[in-house]
């Protein structure tokens, strides 16, 4: 009998810890302050060995460029989009493979360089819409922007519409300092 008698204690002292640790003011100061604990190490997490295409690897002198990058608070950030001339497409075709590089660059921060979007999304969400001649003159950019450490997505299209499938028609470079990306794209005429 005095084996069950501490087995039935022991049960009853669980569920009552158990009970007054699921109070509402027992979980909701836990709740905010795993929030606010999630956040400081989403903030301070280092993004060294991330990627933003998963064929490209940062040399040392990107990581100073992301390094400066992420110093710009208080600088304007913006993206380039760099539409191929050569490819003829229509106005709507472009609107949709600029929302596709917009997007595709987006998804790809999200994975790899929250602190830098959350600052664009501060800064507006700027975007510049540029034309180049061909896919040489984009290639060449896209070369210039990862050298120098900025981000870079390019649009690959299905072939569904107006041009062939894997033509690749839009470049996005950023979100970057203002300054920086200017220097990669600030020759190219507006769209």
């Amino acid at each position: 009998m005095g084996i069950i008698n501490h087995s039935k204690q022991h049960q009853n002292q669980e569920r009552e810890w158990l009970g007054s640790g699921f109070r509402a003011e027992n979980f909701i100061p836990g709740l905010v302050i795993g929030f606010i604990l999630g956040l400081l190490f989403d903030l301070t997490k280092l993004d060294g060995n991330h990627t933003y295409n998963a064929k490209k690897k940062w040399s040392s002198s990107k990581l100073q460029t992301q390094s400066l990058v992420l110093k710009s608070g208080d600088q304007e950030l913006k993206m380039v989009l760099v539409v191929r001339q050569d490819l003829k497409m229509k106005a709507g075709k472009i609107a949709s493979q600029c929302a596709h590089a917009s997007t595709g660059m987006y998804a790809e921060l999200m994975q790899s360089r929250r602190s830098l979007l959350r600052q664009w999304e501060q800064c507006g969400q700027a975007k510049i819409v540029v034309t180049c001649k061909n896919q040489q003159e984009m290639n060449k950019l896209q070369e210039e922007a990862d050298g120098i450490g900025l981000p870079t997505f390019v649009v690959a299209d299905a072939g569904r519409t107006q041009v062939s499938a894997g033509s690749k028609t839009v470049l996005a470079i950023g979100p970057g300092p203002k300054a920086i990306i200017d220097s990669v794209t600030g020759k190219q005429a507006l769209l």
